[in-house]
């Protein structure tokens, strides 16, 4: 268990950070930006629960707040990997693993069935649990690609990425079965749309 007595130590005032174990890196290191996405990704995802928590209860909504609440409990599982360097794991440090994406292709595809082929592309929006979900499924991309930095500077457990990779693919479809079965509205993308009239009235 985790205890934490004092917020801020005054160690960071110079611009870097501790990580697990000690070691103490800058804080744009391609380590810090990884784990830092993935920590901003995680409080856009407690956006998402707060907003679907205000949803009228249902067996669907509960169910989406255990899947939601499961993946902030597995992203901060990955930030606390990131977070270690080889060599300084401790003992019963959590790892990803490849069951976890899998677990994740299950949700998807079990959402999926309930869903209509997709005709169009999706604008980010329509009602906030929609909306807010569109902006984690862009969070979880950008930290797709921050954790792959760090990767090719020092290479991660592959199954971090392949989690990330899943995971931005659910938000996409956690997006969409809310529109089917949680009553939320989402906005479809109409190719070569014109620019409307804009103007108002000065007697307004």
């Amino acid at each position: 268990m985790v205890r934490i007595t004092k917020v801020y130590t005054r160690t960071g005032d110079t611009g870097e950070t501790g990580l697990v174990g000690g070691t103490r890196l800058p804080k744009d290191h391609p380590r810090i930006e990884g784990f830092g996405t993935i920590d901003e990704l995680n409080s856009c995802l407690g956006l998402v629960r707060s907003f679907n928590a205000q949803k009228p209860q249902s067996e669907r909504r509960d169910k989406l707040e255990l899947i939601l609440q499961a993946i902030q409990q597995k992203l901060f599982d990955i930030g606390s990997e990131l977070a270690t360097l080889p060599g300084d794991e401790y003992p019963g440090q959590i790892k990803l693993e490849e069951a976890d994406a899998a677990w994740l292709e299950e949700v998807i595809d079990a959402m999926n069935t309930e869903l209509e082929p997709l005709k169009s592309f999706i604008l980010p929006g329509g009602t906030p649990l929609n909306a807010f979900l569109h902006q984690s499924r862009t969070t979880c991309r950008r930290a797709e690609r921050a954790v792959l930095h760090l990767h090719r500077v020092a290479p991660i457990n592959p199954a971090i990425l392949k989690y990330l990779n899943r995971l931005s693919d659910a938000l996409f479809v956690f997006g969409r079965w809310v529109t089917a079965k949680l009553d939320e509205t989402e906005l479809l993308w109409q190719p070569g749309s014109t620019s409307p009239d804009w103007r108002w009235s000065t007697d307004d």
